[in-house]
């Protein structure tokens, strides 16, 4: 029996669901919407194994305000995501900030950030070393001109939780899933057909989404499609100290160390140097990391650190797109009715329910509705024109 949907959308993370809930708003009850999702236990989900945080401190302003949206959709998640029967979903949302330090070389970067952000409507203070010495007498300052923290909005949460409640609520609404490997798009006369499973089952559509992330490029490539999104694997590392550090925002600093406060003890990472950064599809964990890379950084900027012992680790993927770290948004000029939603660099989890707006707003509507987003589509990667984003933790 030939199998036709309105909207296939390939992978059922965070990105793909917000899209299916959207979808089903913006399309109505009649709507069929079909979500392809390949490990349903999302084990290894970049989602599932991201950091699972939301900011507004950014350099483009497309992701600023995105992220204002996130926000909002968190902090109103019991009204968007609830159920029929009243179930709502409680998705530990703390609003702890993010700390963006500077160094003297950084700190112009930095102010011209803040001015970004605030002109956005983002609520973000600019501290001088002595303000932060002032704040969080637990911080080493000397070497620092200054820093940048979220006053509102800013945190993390519970991003299994967001994810399991935007699916939720998109198969409530009548949006499909299965579990199933798309392997091609199916394209003729310029426009997309079908989408092809591993299994050589012929699903027809009106339209696809790729929200797969690692997995994007080479499906991409099924349609004709160069996208330059690569996979790049990063680590998190969850640590104790007694070091007692009141008000602990997530701390991003100049030497591209993070942590953050979690339950009774810390996580940390940082992005390896570029070289040795290379395509990456296993979830090994260097654990040497900490002690050789991770902790001489951590007792610098906090003294209290300096005793500290390694409890976990984990590893999951970026999808990292190459050409300026920011996502790739919409249809490519060669194939109509085949949309992307890919290249998040590590911030899809806190901009998917504003992408999933986009994408509903695209396809029901033909064009941006809410949120102009075309600055984030394929006319700056055709061209080679990066829209490069400064702050890429």
């Amino acid at each position: 029996m030939r199998e036709t949907f309105d909207v296939v959308i390939v992978g059922g993370a965070v990105v793909g669901s917000a899209a299916a809930t959207f979808l089903m708003r913006e399309l109505g009850a009649g709507a069929r919407v079909l979500v392809l999702e390949r490990d349903p236990t999302y084990a290894f989900s970049a989602t599932t194994r991201s950091l699972a945080s939301i900011r507004h401190q950014f350099s483009t302003p497309e992701n600023i305000r995105m992220s204002l949206f996130g926000t909002r959709f968190l902090r109103e998640a019991r009204e968007h995501l609830a159920l029929d029967d009243g179930a709502a979903p409680d998705l530990a949302f703390r609003e702890g900030g993010y700390l963006f330090l500077a160094s003297p070389a950084g700190l112009p970067v930095l102010e011209a950030n803040v001015r970004t952000q605030r002109a956005e409507g983002a609520e973000v203070a600019q501290l001088d070393a002595a303000a932060l010495a002032a704040r969080f007498p637990w911080l080493a300052v000397d070497d620092l001109a200054g820093g940048s923290l979220g006053l509102a909005g800013e945190g993390w949460l519970d991003g299994y939780a967001l994810l399991h409640a935007l699916k939720a609520k998109a198969q409530a609404l009548g949006a499909r899933y299965r579990t199933a490997t798309a392997s091609a798009f199916e394209v003729d006369s310029g426009a997309l057909q079908a989408v092809r499973l591993a299994d050589g089952t012929r699903i027809a559509c009106g339209h696809a989404v790729n929200a797969a992330g690692t997995g994007a490029r080479s499906l991409a490539a099924t349609a004709g499609i160069e996208l330059p999104v690569k996979a790049r694997k990063r680590c998190v590392f969850a640590f104790r100290s007694p070091a007692a550090l009141p008000g602990c925002p997530l701390v991003i600093d100049p030497s591209g160390l993070y942590f953050r406060p979690e339950g009774e003890g810390f996580l940390c990472g940082i992005a390896p140097p570029e070289h040795e950064d290379p395509d990456a599809d296993d979830f090994d964990v260097p654990l040497e990391w900490f002690e050789e890379r991770l902790w001489p950084l951590l007792a610098r900027r906090v003294p209290g650190f300096e005793a500290v012992r390694l409890a976990s680790a984990w590893a999951g993927h970026y999808d990292v797109n190459l050409l300026d770290h920011n996502v790739i948004l919409g249809a490519h000029p060669q194939v109509a009715r085949l949309w992307f939603a890919n290249g998040f660099s590590g911030h899809g989890l806190q901009q998917a329910p504003a992408v999933g707006r986009a994408l509903a707003e695209l396809i029901g509507r033909g064009r941006f509705a809410t949120l102009d987003l075309s600055a984030l589509g394929w006319g700056r990667v055709i061209a080679g024109r990066p829209l490069r984003e400064l702050n890429v933790v």
